[in-house]
């Protein structure tokens, strides 16, 4: 497979180009508010990755193959030249290896909610919470909200895990690969290691509530990339830019040069 049949969205114009790589059961349009509010002179393009929203599916999980398709569809989007790359969590590692293992492709890197390292979340019991749910027998997705809500009280995580319910007349189905996804939670929650360096300018965001970096990550992400500065945004969790997208922008748009 090539980078040329990833689903993608363009937003806006202008020459400052970036890219948003989501995150796990994520999708790419879960950035276009985000991508609607970086500023006049900007262009975004939206990655919906392997096994997730409109792109087709694997049969395996590889950070390092993800890292290289991305590349390939940053360098068809942008002719070659460098751009920003923006990534969430698992989207932020790929942004991360990217900018490793291709750093003349990217001009910055924005890394949101994650570390080059082993991460600790709550996925195990999202994904498991999804798949125990007898989709074939719901006729709206409030029942679907109903059922998830037992193990998933967090209405916004519901919302999110639910954007990939997708029914029809002719029957449910989960849009993810979420069975592959699943068994290869491991390999996603991991880090396959590397000794190269990105020396390009970095904006690391947080969400202060979000147990996803810790102090361990301060000296890892520093020697990968040595030009890292740290944001935290108080009061958010592991989806920051959907709990506060306000403070995103804002930091995003400071990093971009585009704040008004």
């Amino acid at each position: 497979m090539t980078a040329s049949v990833l689903a993608t969205t363009v937003i806006g114009s202008g020459p400052l180009k970036t890219v948003f790589l989501h995150g796990l059961l994520g999708r790419g349009k879960n950035f276009t508010a985000i991508a609607k509010n970086l500023g006049e002179g900007v262009q975004t393009l939206l990655v919906d990755l392997p096994n997730h929203g409109s792109s087709y599916w694997t049969d395996s999980f590889d950070y390092r193959q993800m890292a290289d398709l991305a590349a390939q569809a940053v360098a068809e989007y942008a002719a070659g030249e460098p751009v920003v790359v923006m990534g969430h969590s698992m989207g932020g590692k790929i942004a991360m290896l990217l900018a490793l293992r291709h750093p003349h492709l990217v001009s910055k890197l924005v890394v949101i909610d994650i570390a080059p390292g082993e991460s600790k979340g709550s996925f195990e019991v999202l994904m498991d919470s999804m798949l125990a749910l007898p989709i074939d027998t719901y006729t709206t997705r409030g029942q679907a909200d109903t059922d998830l809500a037992r193990t998933v009280p967090a209405a916004g995580v519901r919302a999110f895990l639910l954007q990939n319910l997708k029914m029809s007349k002719s029957g449910n189905s989960w849009e993810p690969n979420l069975v592959m996804l699943r068994e290869h939670l491991a390999q996603i929650m991991g880090w396959p290691g590397t000794e190269q360096q990105y020396k390009g300018p970095v904006l690391w965001i947080a969400g202060g509530d979000s147990p996803y970096i810790t102090p361990a990550d301060f000296e890892p992400m520093r020697r990968l990339f040595p030009l890292v500065r740290r944001s935290v945004i108080r009061g958010a969790g592991h989806w920051v830019h959907s709990e506060k997208p306000q403070e995103t922008i804002y930091l995003l748009r400071g990093f971009l040069g585009n704040r008004d």
